[in-house]
């Protein structure tokens, strides 16, 4: 048997999950898996643009790699704001917000696969944060600080 290939790495992560999705889908399915793929789509083309690698999509969900978490961060940030502007368009009722958790860890990589607590605790940040959100973890604050014009909470 031919042994699988497992590489260990530091890298950040990028995990993006709609709020409010079983409502959605409950709502109206076809309406919201249309914005959904227009919104992932998007997402996808915004995190190559930033240096970074969409590992794929499970449903209302994305997750990412990135080699630099200031290319994460601001991919986060260029994701809400064209979201937003998607979004204005939409009642508030159907409106597909993400939120997203940003965390920089040692990762698993096999194949196409990543795995990891870097990515567990990217998760959990995520389901942290607010509609409309970003909210990252204490490694990728203490990288990021003065390095964008932002303010944090």
């Amino acid at each position: 048997m031919e042994a699988h290939r497992v590489e260990h790495k530091l890298a950040a992560i990028l995990h993006a999950d709609v709020k409010g999705y079983s409502r959605l889908i409950g709502e109206d399915e076809v309406g919201t898996l249309r914005v959904l793929r227009t919104y992932l789509e998007r997402m996808n083309t915004l995190v190559k643009h930033h240096g970074g690698r969409a590992v794929g999509s499970r449903g209302d969900s994305l997750l990412a790699e990135f080699p630099s978490v200031l290319e994460a961060l601001q991919c986060a940030i260029d994701m809400q704001n064209e979201l937003k502007v998607s979004n204005a368009e939409l009642p508030a009722t159907r409106r597909v917000e993400f939120r997203i958790g940003i965390n920089l860890g040692e990762i698993v990589v096999e194949g196409e696969q990543l795995h990891g607590d870097g990515i567990n605790i990217a998760v959990r940040l995520e389901g942290l944060a607010e509609a409309g959100g970003i909210f990252i973890s204490e490694v990728v604050y203490e990288q990021v600080k003065n390095r964008l014009p932002l303010q944090y909470q």
